[in-house]
């Protein structure tokens, strides 16, 4: 009977630490076996290379995984070059020592089509969360003498000589019984070891095979009533398909073996609007296949949405959601990473935050910005559909952060235009802009209809300028954020000084102005602090009467952040503006003049119109419904 040797470098608790807390989820315990099986013959396939004497092909390496149900037992084994007893004592005996860093970190193996996944010794051990004991049985390429190593977990383990035919290692595990709160005979039925392979080992680049059992119905039963009887066959399948889809060139590749990859592997029954093919070599060195979706998710504007792309390290899946891969801003575009050059910790379930990371980052970020720029610039009707699903994230990205990505998101965003009546781009306006025309203008409200018949949009109409619609709550946040584009400033239709009339309108209108001064201050007087002032109005038309704002928060600000959960009682600087070509202004002078309750009354009825026009609520109903019932009865 071998003797029994403790384990090298840690105690019980760092064993209990890794496999309890360390791994998240038990069934990692495969995808961890599976790699360090292809770290093996990957050693075997590069020493092939420069020793004749190893006498196989790549073609020749595979992974077998065999079931035993009644003893509970899972094999996964390997034609890779094995491990010697020194090895065995070294790799296994030593938690955390890596045969695959060793000899990933040789000067001498350079070969660029050599992937070793396994960069710690720790993987292994992630057995012992589902086994009672582990068995592990291998034989070195060029020795003569199999070994097994034996261990029940901390209490240490066993090496002796063993009979192995052929080189290789296999790793038998020992499931625990099944408990309360763990089943882990579920690992031993053929559908879940299939999917876990799917999951996490699918681009293995060797085959993984294993003997699959299949019922058929026995011919001459179940017709012509005789009894249905059934039989059981196996037949050996390879459960990966080895060869990701981006890791082959793009010339290999149509559209429509693009898509497929898509809605098989992220369940839509959508093509995609576009997807990305990536090949980087250099300061951040990975493969990347990304995908736009034509529809959003249910759940895509609520707190339960989760961003990320699957990250691959070598074709073994790391993570299922990467958030630190893509920026709030595009969080809508879904996809993959692969990267060699990722530093994992020892778990290889979670990454380091590290340099390489934030390049890589970094480099998605702009070429998802100049894919969809494309876009815009070749395929309108495609983009105007994303636009349409996730405009809104793209417009919450020039304000998120200060405005950090402001630069890089603006020539992305598209607005409503008054003269086009569709969307356009900020380029597209600057670019029709009168000579004459200082400033960007835009109006926002509820819907393009609502804006469009606002009272403070008609001077700027009459003026022939064109004008932004925003009618969604992030719009004008984004704008305020930009502050000007190509030069040109943002200006709101509501805004205190829109600068339109020439110096004799001007001129005119202060005199004008000047007169009505006492009047405008017993107006404001009557609205009890409901304003900041009244004013006569350079902006309106045919409209009566309308609100206008001054500082930086407009009055849908105002709106957006009283339908906030925490209301922070943010107010907009009202600002009531008379028409003085409109009648009414006339009714005001002369009530000034002769009654100052009912000016008092009419200042309160205006104000009310003027907030229903801007689609507020309105403070007092009932005493609107008085005041407007009082003034019929007056009329009659």
């Amino acid at each position: 009977m071998a003797k029994t040797k403790q384990f090298k470098a840690e105690s019980k608790r760092l064993l209990d630490m890794m496999i309890n807390s360390i791994y998240t989820h038990k069934e990692i315990f495969l995808r961890e076996i599976i790699s360090n099986a292809s770290d093996a013959m990957d050693k075997l396939y590069f020493k092939s290379l420069t020793d004749s004497s190893v006498g196989m092909n790549r073609s020749d390496f595979f992974i077998k995984i065999d079931v035993d149900k009644d003893n509970k037992i899972i094999t996964v084994s390997d034609n890779g070059i094995g491990m010697t007893k020194d090895e065995l004592d070294s790799n296994l005996g030593t938690i955390a020592n890596s045969g695959s860093l060793s000899f990933k970190s040789d000067d001498n193996n350079t070969a660029e089509d050599v992937d070793i996944i396994g960069q710690f010794g720790v993987g292994f051990y992630s057995a012992f969360m589902v086994a009672k004991k582990v068995q592990v049985l291998t034989k070195a390429f060029g020795s003569e003498q199999a070994y097994l190593w034996e261990s029940e977990g901390v209490d240490g383990y066993t090496i002796e000589e063993a009979e192995k035919d052929g080189v290789g290692t296999e790793v038998k595990i020992f499931l625990k019984d099944d408990t309360d709160d763990e089943e882990y005979s579920e690992f031993l039925m053929q559908w879940k070891i299939k999917s876990l392979i799917k999951k996490y080992s699918d681009y293995i680049h060797y085959p993984i095979k294993m003997d699959m059992e299949h019922d058929h119905l026995k011919e001459g039963t179940g017709v012509d009533d005789v009894p249905a009887e059934y039989e059981t066959t196996v037949e050996t399948e390879t459960l990966n398909s080895m060869t990701p889809i981006w890791r082959k060139n793009k010339n290999e590749l149509t559209d429509e073996d693009y898509n497929k990859f898509y809605k098989e592997k992220y369940y839509d029954y959508s093509d995609p609007l576009c997807h990305i093919h990536v090949k980087t070599e250099g300061t951040a060195t990975y493969d990347a296949l990304l995908y736009v979706p034509a529809n959003a998710p249910m759940d895509f504007y609520s707190k339960n949405f989760k961003k990320g792309l699957q990250l691959y390290s070598s074709g073994v899946l790391i993570m299922d959601k990467c958030e630190d891969l893509i920026p709030d801003h595009f969080c809508f575009v879904r996809g993959l990473v692969d990267s060699q050059d990722l530093s994992l910790n020892i778990s290889r379930e979670m990454l380091q935050h590290d340099r390489q990371l934030k390049l890589i980052a970094k480099s998605l970020e702009k070429t998802i910005k100049n894919e969809l720029k494309k876009m815009l610039n070749n395929d309108r009707e495609k983009y105007e559909q994303l636009w349409k699903n996730f405009g809104m994230q793209i417009k919450f990205g020039v304000y998120n952060g200060y405005g950090a990505n402001k630069d890089l998101l603006k020539d992305l965003l598209l607005f409503y235009s008054s003269n086009e009546k569709k969307l356009v781009t900020l380029d597209e306006y600057v670019e029709r802009m009168k000579e004459d025309q200082k400033y960007i203008y835009y109006a926002a409200g509820e819907t393009v209809d609502k804006v469009d018949s606002l009272p403070q949009t008609e001077v700027v109409k009459d003026k022939g300028y064109e004008i932004l619609y925003l009618t969604e709550s992030v719009d004008e946040f984004a704008l305020k954020v930009l502050g000007e584009y190509n030069e040109k400033q943002f200006k709101s239709v509501s805004d205190a000084d829109l600068d339109l009339d020439s110096p004799e309108e001007k001129e005119e209108f202060k005199k004008l102005s000047e007169e009505s001064k006492d009047m405008l201050e017993e107006v404001a007087k009557a609205l009890d602090g409901k304003v900041k002032s009244a004013k006569l109005s350079e902006r309106l038309k045919s409209h009566p009467v309308c609100i206008t704002n001054e500082g930086e928060i407009s009055l849908e600000m105002e709106k957006t952040f009283a339908a906030m959960p925490n209301d922070q009682d943010v107010k907009a600087q009202k600002v009531l503006e008379i028409n003085p070509k409109h009648e009414i202004f006339g009714v005001l002078k002369d009530l000034y003049a002769n009654d100052k309750a009912k000016l008092a009354d009419y200042s309160k009825i205006l104000y009310t119109e003027a907030l229903l026009i801007e689609g507020m609520p309105i403070e007092n109903p009932l005493e609107f419904s008085n005041l407007v019932c009082s003034l019929m009865v007056d009329k009659k």
